[in-house]
């Protein structure tokens, strides 16, 4: 077997905590989740021993460089033996165990009725819902001879759950962890159904009248990408990628802030757009990108839009908006439209539509495809939320127009396309265009990560081309 060393700092005050709870988190690629993978092997050499590691999707166990991918540059080291069914599963040679499992639906914790789970873990707490910790927490015990212990890693987000649970650690002015606080113990309970917090056991005893059990022992460590230097050494490139995110999601997941939110303007500020008189001529490819609506004007009292956004991206890698089309009409008018302007725009200009879950979005989207004979057509699955579509990643639209990556051409339908960049996300009644826009940048060829889930074919680019007569 291997000896395997914490590294100094972050890390390894974690993995020295004595609290029953601890929360591990700060920006991206601080070691979170391998932190939380030594943690569980805290009491492997105990036959009775069994850790559980949480993910809210299974996908995000499984998926590349994952959960289990990690666990096994480590767990086999110590002899562990790996076993994909009935759940993932490292068989260690005391007989210890160490399980990942998901919890999707907020139902499916009732599976765990009955368990006793010696240490319970849940990476990316933000995740979950503060009903699915706490009533998991019912699960955390033990009758193996060790404390039960439970530890969650995150990533900040100043509208979760996880940032009220931690707020004492965190500086409520500045969104930033207190450095002296790290570490520190504080206790807590449930009192009227709401977290109550002090100093010691003892406080709560004599406020609360509490069995001087009941009480568990809470900390928060805060850790940043230079608490892994590791990372840092083998992919020097990665802190360049978060410091190229948007400016939103640069201070979250690179510095670490706790009370940063999106305001109007923060994604796309109309001054980080250059606006051009021409048309280039060094475009390599285009894309129409759709965003649909079925309403007239009148039908409601502010109905949104159908918006088709025409966008290519440059020679030198820049995104170039040359038209938008902005309408509010019918379902078949809508149709008619979309079939008129690929007839203008021509049959090298990719199509770029979206397509709602269900049946019904997949008989839409067979719909245009027998609509859209001969072009190229790709369909995208709607992301409901709009902000992750807008801003995730270095290469995410929002990071892009911040670099000054996308160039618009001067025309009579920039001040509402504008407008609307200014006002997204917080004080926009539509954000239309921003769909459309997001959507057709994820979808240029030469995007560092195309949005092509949908595909099935894991990165590879999905082409439509029907093959059956319009009718």
């Amino acid at each position: 077997m291997t000896d395997i060393f914490p590294m100094p700092g972050a890390q390894t005050k974690f993995l020295q905590s004595s609290a029953d709870i601890c929360v591990f988190g700060g920006s991206a690629g601080s070691s979170k989740t391998y932190s939380l993978l030594l943690d569980a092997m805290r009491h492997v050499d105990n036959p009775d021993y069994g850790a559980v590691i949480f993910r809210r999707e299974s996908k995000m166990i499984l998926s590349e460089g994952g959960l289990r991918d990690t666990a096994m540059t480590i767990y086999p080291h110590m002899g562990a033996m790996y076993r994909s069914q009935p759940t993932p599963q490292f068989i260690f040679p005391s007989g210890a165990r160490i399980t990942f499992a998901h919890l999707n639906q907020e139902t499916e914790c009732l599976n765990w009725q009955g368990s006793q789970i010696a240490m319970m873990g849940f990476d990316e707490a933000t995740h979950f819902s503060d009903w699915q910790i706490n009533y998991m927490m019912s699960r955390s015990r033990s009758i193996c001879g060790i404390k039960p212990t439970i530890r969650m890693t995150t990533n900040p987000d100043s509208d979760s759950w996880v940032a009220e649970y931690i707020a004492w650690w965190i500086d409520q002015e500045t969104g930033y962890p207190i450095p002296e606080r790290s570490g520190v113990l504080r206790y807590m309970i449930r009192h009227d159904g709401q977290r109550v917090y002090a100093s010691s056991k003892q406080e709560l005893v004599a406020q609360y009248g509490c069995d001087f059990n009941d009480p568990k022992s809470v900390t928060f460590i805060s850790a940043k990408i230079t608490d892994n230097p590791i990372l840092m050494q083998r992919d020097p490139g990665y802190l360049s990628n978060l410091k190229a995110l948007s400016r939103v999601e640069r201070a979250r997941l690179l510095d670490g802030n706790w009370k940063v939110r999106a305001q109007a303007g923060d994604y796309f500020p109309r001054g980080d757009v250059e606006i051009i008189d021409w048309i280039p001529n060094d475009v390599v490819k285009w894309v129409r990108s759709w965003d649909l609506a079925a309403t007239e004007e009148g039908e409601s009292r502010d109905p949104d839009y159908t918006v088709g956004i025409l966008m290519g991206r440059r020679s030198s890698g820049k995104i170039v908006i040359a038209d938008v089309v902005r309408v509010r009409r019918r379902a078949n008018d809508v149709q008619s439209m979309i079939r008129n302007l690929a007839l203008k725009d021509g049959k090298e200009i990719w199509i770029c539509l979206p397509q709602d879950p269900g049946a019904a979005g997949k008989a839409e989207k067979e719909s245009y495809i027998r609509l859209l004979n001969g072009y190229t057509v790709i369909t995208r699955t709607i992301n409901k939320n709009k902000v992750i579509m807008a801003s995730s990643g270095a290469d995410s639209p929002a990071a892009l127009w911040q670099r000054g990556q996308v160039e618009i051409v001067r025309a009579n339908w920039n001040k509402d396309f504008l407008d609307e960049c200014d006002a997204f996300p917080t004080k926009g009644v539509h954000d239309d265009q921003i769909d459309a826009l997001s959507s057709g940048i994820r979808n240029l060829p030469g995007h560092a990560k195309p949005d092509y889930s949908q595909s099935g074919l894991n990165g590879r680019f999905k082409e439509v081309r029907s093959k059956r007569a319009i009718r």
